[in-house]
């Protein structure tokens, strides 16, 4: 399965557009992620609302803990767990909330409830 597909990476890059484009005149925008990659062997969701140019990704990951950062598109695709398998896409998610309304939570609960 591909964890990202042109649809996903259309909305993610143009979440990236806007965010770049806002940050200019000092304002944020809290988008609602656009997709949920998560390890189906063990620790391991990420919610993702944006991308660059360099396949960057910025959202909320729970491996340990719940953070905000980036990831790199190349890793989460190419990762292999304990030589069984990648990780996968929740084709179900849809988000109903902003990303940091998902961190907020999810550092209250000690983990991503999506």
């Amino acid at each position: 399965m591909k964890l990202f597909t042109a649809d996903i990476l259309k909305k993610l890059q143009a979440n990236s557009v806007a965010s770049e484009l806002t940050a200019r005149s000092e304002k944020t925008i809290d988008h609602k992620p656009v997709v949920k990659i998560f390890n189906p062997y063990g620790a391991g969701t990420w919610l993702f609302t944006e991308i660059d140019e360099d396949g960057v990704l910025f959202g909320l990951a729970h491996i340990h803990d719940v953070e905000l950062g980036y990831a790199s598109r190349v890793e989460l695709e190419t990762l292999n767990v304990r030589g069984i398998g990648g990780l996968e896409r929740d084709i179900l998610f849809v988000a109903d909330k902003t990303l940091s309304q998902y961190a907020d939570e999810g550092r209250k609960l000690g983990h991503i409830k999506a």
